[in-house]
């Protein structure tokens, strides 16, 4: 199945008033990481879009192991473990750069939908690529 590491500096903004990451921000990681392990099989979502297919969350999960602050190097890994003709599941790891800590362990679900928001099914040149 599909995978991939992507590597994000945390911003300044990305940290509250304890100086560590916001817990929200480690979603947006797991969309970043998504995209780009797309893009790395040839995927392009915006390509996607035009032929009418989106892929909706269904829902999210993430589970906080450590820390991660101001300047640290994450590296982000999204990785299919599921795709159906309709649906499909992406795991995440999230990992400090310097020391290999697991900082997150997360997931989401995915509905193809077309511009209707009605479910579809994967077209077969994108689900080749979702299995690699």
């Amino acid at each position: 199945m599909l995978q991939h590491t992507t590597q994000i500096r945390v911003r300044y903004a990305e940290t509250d008033q304890m100086g560590v990451v916001y817990h929200a921000n480690y979603v947006v990681w797991m969309e970043v990481g998504r995209v780009e392990a797309m893009r790395s099989a040839g995927l392009n979502y915006a390509e996607m879009e035009k032929e009418g297919i989106r892929v909706a969350v269904l829902g999210v999960e993430v589970d906080y192991r450590a820390a991660a602050r101001y300047d640290d190097l994450v590296n982000v890994t999204a990785k299919v473990v599921e795709v159906q003709s309709r649906k499909m599941r992406i795991e995440y790891e999230i990992h400090r750069a310097s020391d290999q800590v697991l900082l997150a362990t997360g997931a989401t679900r995915h509905l193809f939908i077309n511009h209707d928001l009605k479910p579809v099914r994967c077209p077969d040149k994108y689900y080749v690529l979702f299995k690699i």
